[in-house]
């Protein structure tokens, strides 16, 4: 997590990742009720990992 705080410039950080991760926050904490924290952390960042992939993807596009 402190190499992805520390190559990304804030503006990419407020711009691009925080959309990115509230909208992962939120589908976890609607959808997901594992029962256990752990497996639901792991589902989160895999959300955040797929929805960043996709933008990422879309935005790459021409």
């Amino acid at each position: 997590m402190f190499t992805f705080m520390s190559v990304l410039s804030n503006r990419q950080l407020l711009l691009e990742q925080a959309p990115i991760f509230v909208a992962s926050f939120l589908i976890a904490n609607v959808f997901y009720k594992f029962g256990s924290f752990g497996i639901e952390l792991v589902a989160f960042l895999f959300t955040w990992f797929c929805i960043d992939a996709a933008v990422q993807f879309l935005r790459k596009k021409p």
